[in-house]
């Protein structure tokens, strides 16, 4: 039989996940059964809601089981089938977990193809990540030409994908991350207007205050939110008349072991008469094709890039590369490619 390791949830986190949280061992392939088929991992998706993933409470996906292997993106190659629609040597993006092998029915899996792009954008860009920058921003965001566009994460998976979508639409934009070399790849990279290094030792609302300054802006038109907290707040005091905040993730507060009180700025959506909608891309999923289409279309015109930090590695660094998240010490999609 074949073997193969994957990475299980031992127990839940308190706070950072750490080695006492994984057991990662060898395990024995079972036989397929009809109509399934094996996929051999190579990419797995490393995202900041799989800390959410973790903890037995309620959310928009049930946890993470004791004992399962933990839940992924991943894509990788068909290996033996018993399916005819996903036959020997086909491609495939799937949720297949933080594995070396995996074994499906098909249900929610997809066929790629690297002559297309490569397999890791189907991850990132043309996948999970760039549907919730598309849809985050066209379908909440509401932009028109002219806006100005704060983006939380700037660097990161998700914001990086906003802001060049921002530009492409005439927008001006802001970007928020932190560090010189995070900001200066976001302005000078990704060609955002402004970038505010949120660890500068000043309060975030003077930075942004002087950020719209700089771009010649009085205030905020749509605010694409990342990571809640203090960034969250202070865009809060700079609406807009008509403001749109589109709440994708709140990555400051995931491993937090209290409870993280609410943006205290939060009456000025009454008075700006401005909406906060939070959203999940699975809500759009039936039009999907259409935004990836765009979407490549884009990154083959050269207009958008696709950032990636790509960890090479065995099944072993998934722990740690799931880490570097909640310290950010990535640009664009963090990826694990599996060796």
């Amino acid at each position: 039989m074949t073997s193969f390791r994957a990475v299980r949830l031992a127990q839940r986190p308190t706070g950072v996940p750490n080695s006492d949280t994984w057991a990662i061992e060898s395990e024995e392939l079972p036989a397929l059964a009809p109509g399934e088929f094996s996929v051999r991992v190579e990419y797995i998706s490393l995202d900041p809601a799989m800390r959410g993933w973790l903890d037995d409470r309620p959310s928009y996906l049930p946890p993470v089981e004791i004992g399962a292997i933990m839940r992924a993106g991943s894509v990788g190659t068909v290996t033996e089938s018993l399916n005819p629609r996903f036959p020997v040597g086909a491609q495939v993006v799937g949720t297949f977990g933080a594995t070396e092998i995996a074994i499906s029915d098909g249900s929610g899996v997809n066929v790629v193809s690297s002559d297309l792009a490569p397999l890791s954008y189907f991850l990132g860009a043309l996948g999970m990540t760039g549907m919730t920058a598309y849809f985050g921003f066209f379908e909440l965001g509401k932009p028109r030409a002219g806006d100005v566009v704060v983006v939380s994460a700037a660097a990161g998976a998700v914001g990086s994908v906003v802001g060049q979508i921002a530009k492409l639409n005439g927008c001006t934009v802001i970007g928020i991350a932190g560090g010189k070399e995070k900001c200066d790849y976001v302005t000078n990279t990704l060609g955002f207007d402004y970038c505010i290094d949120y660890k500068q030792d000043t309060s975030m609302r003077k930075l942004l205050g002087g950020a719209l300054k700089e771009v010649g802006a009085q205030g905020v038109d749509i605010y694409f939110d990342n990571v809640g907290g203090e960034i969250l707040n202070a865009n809060l005091a700079y609406l807009s008349f008509g403001a749109r905040v589109v709440i994708c993730g709140a990555i400051s507060q995931y491993n937090a072991t209290e409870i993280t009180p609410g943006p205290s700025n939060y009456m000025n959506l009454l008075v700006k008469r401005g909406t906060m909608t939070g959203f999940l891309v699975f809500d759009y999923a039936s039009q999907f094709s259409v935004a990836q289409r765009r979407m490549g279309k884009w990154i083959s015109q050269g207009k958008i890039t696709a950032p990636e930090t790509i960890v090479e590695g065995s099944i072993e660094e998934f722990p740690a590369t799931l880490n570097r998240l909640f310290a950010g010490e990535n640009l664009g999609k963090l990826v694990l490619k599996v060796s």
